[in-house]
This record gives C-alpha cells, structure tokens and sequence, in this order.
C-alpha cells in the first residue's frame, strides 16, 4: 500500500524501535518517526508480518508472527546503538510492552499510545467459532479527529487474525508484571477503538516505578496523527533524553 513502507534512519547511539497497530501500517508513525530522527537518534520502524499489503495477507499471520519481527529489529538495533528505546501505538504498544518484558535491562524506556491489550468487545469470545463462518469485519483504521490526515490500514478487519490477537491479549497480560522499565503512556479519552480499561490495566500490572500517564484530549485513537501528535513527539524525545543522556549530545542529521 502506497505510504506503509518501513522507515530506518541511522542516527546517534540512542535508538528508538516503534511499533504499529493491528491492520495498521508505518504511516501512522511515520512523522513520529521523522521527528525521532530529526533529533539526532536512530530509528527503526518496521512493517509487520501481514500489513501493509492487502487483508488476505493479514489472515495467515499471528501474534508470534508479529512478535517476532519486532524482536529481530530489537537485536538488529542493539548491535547499532549502546541504549535502546520501544515504542508503540494501539497493538503496537502492547508490544512493545511485551518486548521490555521478555528483554529486560537491555530496554532503557516504554512509550506506549493507547496501548490495546485486551478484549473490549464481549461479541469477540465467539471468534474461534465467528472466524469460520464470517471471514471480515468492518474496518477499525482511521480513528482520527483531525480532518485530512488518513490512516493507511485496511478496509477489513479477518477475523481469523482478529483471533490471533485475542490470544496475544492474553499473553501480553501474563507479561505485564515483568515489565520494570519507565514508562510514559499516553491515552486519549475519546478513543473509538481501544477502551481506558486497556491503559488501567496496564498501570495497575506493570511493575515500573518511574510511571507517567498523560492525556491526549484533542486525539481519537491514532493520536500520532491527530492533534496531540506534536505533544507526544516531544514528550516521547524528553522521556528518552531525560533517561539518555547522551541522546541530547546527538547532532541532527
């Protein structure tokens, strides 16, 4: 799909891993990104297994098929970068939780954007049987108040990888007492896809002492797009300089 292609940019020794959502593509953090690399720090923001392309594709890939890019690219930016920073936006951020946990120390900081790691939908138990009978559902890309500023995702939503996300749901939440690392989340609370139930559960279960929650009241769900974006690329660049310091030292390129 044109505009989802990954983004990489080599930058300082700090380097920062993002993370998009389900049926989502690098588009929706591209100008984060961008701004990432403007200040100096290296940047890798992959296309995920199945995304990006059409929704066919989508359907035979799952959660491990998703996990596992994310965490290729990880080791691939430690080898580049002394201090390395995750990030995400909806699935991505549960993610991106789910890689600080498994990696612990070598994780310096968790920015997560209306992180989703659990079932909102009561309909949704009925998937391992739904996903056999019906293949899609409409479509969940585009959640943004600001006009003129599209997602790239897709227009359906199969339901058979609807269901592999259920199932990292529930181990994403087996891994969120793990997870020690600061965190900076931020949650929109007029969010169309992802419930404040989801950021609750995330502060409650986490084990991070250096914990910041901020709002994005102007923002629906793909806040890196909407109004709030310039905010949370600033505070995400702040949240990294403060925890790397050597990340201020990094000339812009």
């Amino acid at each position: 799909m044109p505009g989802a292609e990954p983004y990489h940019h080599r930058g300082g020794p700090v380097g920062v891993l993002l993370c998009h959502g389900f049926t989502g593509s690098p588009q929706s953090l591209r100008p984060w990104a961008e701004h990432l690399a403007a200040e100096g720090l290296t940047v890798s923001l992959p296309l995920l297994p199945g995304h990006g392309t059409r929704w066919q594709d989508l359907r035979i890939t799952g959660w491990t098929d998703w996990y596992g890019a994310l965490d290729r690219e990880l080791r691939l930016l430690h080898e580049r970068c002394a201090t390395v920073f995750v990030a995400g936006l909806s699935m991505g951020g549960g993610l991106a939780l789910m890689l600080a946990a498994r990696h612990g120390p070598a994780v310096a900081g968790v920015v997560a954007v209306n992180p989703s790691v659990r079932r909102d939908d009561p309909r949704m138990i009925a998937l391992p049987l739904l996903k056999h009978i019906v293949p899609t559902a409409p479509s969940i890309a585009g959640d943004v108040a600001k006009e003129d500023s599209p997602e790239t995702g897709y227009d359906r939503v199969p339901l058979h990888a609807a269901h592999a996300l259920t199932k990292f749901w529930t181990a994403v939440q087996r891994e969120l007492p793990r997870v020690t690392q600061p965190l900076l989340l931020y949650r929109s609370p007029d969010d169309h896809v992802v419930s404040p139930a989801n950021a609750a559960l995330v502060l409650a279960r986490v084990s991070s002492r250096d914990v910041t929650e901020r709002l994005c009241p102007r923002s629906y769900h793909v806040a890196t797009l909407d109004h709030d974006a310039p905010e949370i690329f600033d505070g995400s660049v702040a949240f990294v300089r403060r925890l790397a310091p050597e990340a201020a030292e990094e000339p812009a390129t």
